[in-house]
């Protein structure tokens, strides 16, 4: 069940993130290598829970943001591939949070940790995770990609709590629910892009330059999440169609068909999201409404407009083989509806 949207305009080859995949594979083994090692502990259930998400398949995109960015400036050292890894495990721990914090029962195809181990144990591995990428960050010694990461943790944080404030809020403004992704979501994806050129010692307008990329990639990526939830299949998204409607969660398909609606229609979204009214029928009532009201097209919609942001910030960089592949990330992301 879902509804169906071709956003493909012809005009690029199909989108791939190979190209990252190949530029950083060899810091990428060294990463992983990393992530086994600070993942474990005498603690026998703190590797389990651990492994179980980190193992889960993944693309790892953010922390090869980290390794293609100090790349592209020409970095020699080792510090990129802990401040990778530091970002990978602040992912995860935000991941272990976030299903204890709504209730999630699937994550990438399997149980969440949360239900084999119980939300305890999901939560404190994740404040484990967090401690050991806080303790990679001062190993790096660099002050200014410690700041970068640990506001970013703290801005996670922030949106977490912003999110819990507007749960199930039909009023809730896009104002507001950008708000919400940009912190919950963009600002690992800026952090990440912008700790590669700190480490490489590159210039400020370069610096500010992968900031804005991973900003705006961030949310066109949440935001095609947004949509893949109402408009993917269930095979390639890990969880069943229409898991956020059924968790009652306000995303921005549910905001734009709600303000969009009539009155009527305003009552169903009442009914269905703060009453918890959502299921298999009312889910394909909602589906109804958002290709009525156009909500997942317009959706994927500003997500290309963040994309197209991400792209102009990285213009003016000089041409690499890094550069490319980071461009061509945007386009994957949001190719994925497709």
């Amino acid at each position: 069940m879902g509804v169906v949207v071709n956003i493909d305009d012809g005009k690029r080859a199909r989108a791939s993130i190979e190209g990252l995949i190949a530029l950083t594979k060899e810091d990428m083994g060294r990463v992983n290598e990393l992530i086994l090692s600070k993942a474990g502990s005498d603690v026998t259930m703190i590797p389990e829970v651990a492994n179980h998400l980190i193992s889960s398949g993944g693309k790892r995109l953010r922390p090869m943001l980290t390794l293609a960015a100090a790349q592209m400036f020409g970095y020699e050292g080792d510090g990129h591939v802990k401040l990778a890894t530091s970002v990978e495990f602040m992912h995860t721990a935000t991941l272990l949070h976030d299903d204890v914090v709504d209730e999630s029962d699937m994550r990438r195809g399997k149980r969440t940790a949360r239900m084999i181990w119980g939300n305890q144990a999901s939560v404190l591995v994740g404040d484990f995770l967090l401690g050991q990428a806080f303790r990679m960050m001062v190993d790096v010694g660099s002050l200014d990609a410690l700041d970068i990461l640990s506001t970013a943790a703290s801005v996670i944080a922030e949106g977490e709590v912003l999110q819990l404030s507007v749960a199930k809020n039909l009023e809730t403004t896009e104002d507001e629910y950008l708000a919400v992704i940009k912190a919950k979501t963009a600002a690992l994806f800026s952090a990440a892009a912008e700790v590669g050129p700190v480490v490489a010692n590159a210039t400020k307008s370069d610096r500010a330059a992968l900031r804005s990329y991973g900003t705006n990639l961030g949310l066109a990526f949440q935001l095609i999440d947004d949509a893949l939830d109402y408009a993917g299949d269930s095979s390639s998204l890990g969880k069943n169609v229409g898991d956020d409607f059924r968790e009652g969660k306000v995303t921005l398909p549910v905001i734009l068909s709600f303000r969009r609606g009539s009155a009527e229609e305003r009552e169903f979204w009442k009914s269905a999201i703060e009453n918890a009214q959502t299921d298999d029928e009312q889910l394909e009532k909602a589906l109804k409404l958002m290709k009525k009201h156009n909500s997942i097209a317009d959706t994927i919609g500003r997500a290309r407009h963040f994309g197209g942001i991400a792209r102009d910030a990285l213009a003016p960089l000089k041409d690499t083989p890094q550069k490319k592949a980071l461009l061509d990330v945007i386009d994957f992301c949001i190719s994925r509806v497709n």
